[in-house]
């Protein structure tokens, strides 16, 4: 199997080229827009693979053994981000492959469908993702079809509680810095104070210095009820004590804020994970960083699957462009995203998910234009002087 890239200044110029060297059984693997360092070869990069094999094809990389020492091996990190990513690559070429060749072909070759392939992709949708919203289109492709085909994946929940419950119990939990503390107070001034229902702050968080301290110094400022709880132990009764006594019995809402556990310390999220669980009633909320890397959103999604979230909670969106790697995310994990934080401002900075938001940082505001737009000639393409910069995608304002 060989697996080589293209560059040329349009996907169907890069595609002709593929289709010239490899044969028309070559199959897409990704298309792109070309990076800074390349694009002196073309405004797109298109790499695609085929089946030959390469037995008794001499390595022209090949050097003799000349007797000089082994150059030093390579660090331990960089070596095994090295092959993390070497994973990656692998397993995107094998659900590829283990695509319907036809389907991938109809993408690949046509100009309207890889145009929309290329432009979720741009905004850092999941590349299988991308390939399942375009495979359910067919030409000819309209801006109102393709927005309509990735809103059909696209959820939001906005409402706190759990339905049917008499208090609206939210627990926030995610992995240090994520913004938990901040997401909760804006809650509790927006969905409490600003609607003159009681609030009850549970805080979990003796972990980092002075968080305590600080919950307890907003719950005063906003004259609502706060309690510090050390034990999982110490949180179940809280909560037994709120569903049984008047001293929370009458709170319309509970907010719980939990310690914001690292990589290396997950094994103490057991035990408090298990209290969470045990109180089905409990809405709970994954709070993470928009800005955050890919692959770490899905590692620390994955690490925080112990305690059950059913809704996603998004931080920092004036840190990022795009926004399709939270709802790649929130695909993935079938779970909606409930709210969106912009900022530091207490109670601004914080508003609902909306569906509307999400699709319109993907598909961009010239979107329309970007799918009529047709490819140019070869003679055109070589009287530009440079290819045309990266779209630009909305955010969340602050």
């Amino acid at each position: 199997m060989r697996i080589k890239s293209f560059f040329a200044n349009t996907i169907e110029e890069a595609i002709r080229q593929a289709r010239h060297e490899l044969g028309p059984e070559a199959m897409l693997v990704n298309s792109k827009r070309t990076g800074v360092e390349a694009q002196h070869l073309g405004a797109y990069e298109v790499v695609v693979c085929d089946d030959a094999p390469e037995y008794g094809r001499e390595d022209p990389d090949h050097k003799p053994d000349t007797g000089r020492p082994a150059p030093t091996a390579l660090p331990v990190d960089q070596l095994s981000r090295d092959v993390s990513e070497l994973k990656q690559q692998m397993e995107k070429l094998a659900l590829t492959l283990a695509r319907s060749g036809s389907g991938m072909a109809n993408i690949a070759f046509d100009a309207e469908l890889s145009r929309a392939f290329t432009r979720l992709t741009d905004a850092e949708l999941d590349t299988e993702l991308a390939y399942d919203v375009v495979s359910r289109i067919s030409s000819p492709l309209s801006p109102a079809i393709l927005r309509s085909e990735l809103a059909k994946l696209t959820h939001v929940d906005t409402e706190l509680g759990y339905p049917g419950s008499p208090s609206r119990v939210v627990a926030l939990v995610g992995p240090p810095g994520s913004g938990k503390t901040s997401a909760l107070v804006k809650l509790a001034v927006q969905y409490g104070v600003s609607a003159r229902r009681p609030v009850q702050v549970l805080t979990t968080d003796t972990y980092r210095i002075a968080a305590a301290e600080e919950l307890r110094c907003y719950a005063a400022i906003l004259g609502i009820g706060f309690q510090v709880l050390e034990t999982p132990a110490a949180l179940a009764q809280a909560l037994r004590d709120c569903s049984h006594t008047d001293a929370c019995r009458h709170k319309d809402l509970i907010l719980i804020d939990t310690p914001g556990l690292s990589r290396n310390e997950m094994d103490m999220s057991r035990d408090w994970a298990d209290v969470l669980a045990a109180n089905p009633s409990i809405d709970t909320h994954l709070v993470l960083p928009a800005s955050m890397r890919t692959a770490d959103l899905k590692r620390v999604a994955s690490q925080y699957d112990v305690f059950r979230p059913r809704k996603l909670l998004f931080t920092r969106l004036d840190e990022t462009q795009t926004l399709g790697p939270i709802l790649s995310l929130s695909i993935r994990m079938e779970k909606p995203i409930s709210f969106f934080s912009s900022g530091q401002r207490i109670p601004e900075d914080l508003q609902p998910a909306a569906v509307d938001t999400l699709l319109n940082s993907i598909l961009g505001e010239n979107m329309e234009q970007a799918l009529k737009t047709k490819p140019k000639s070869d003679s055109e393409s070589q009287l530009e002087s440079k290819p045309k910069s990266k779209p630009k995608y909305g955010v969340v304002a602050a």
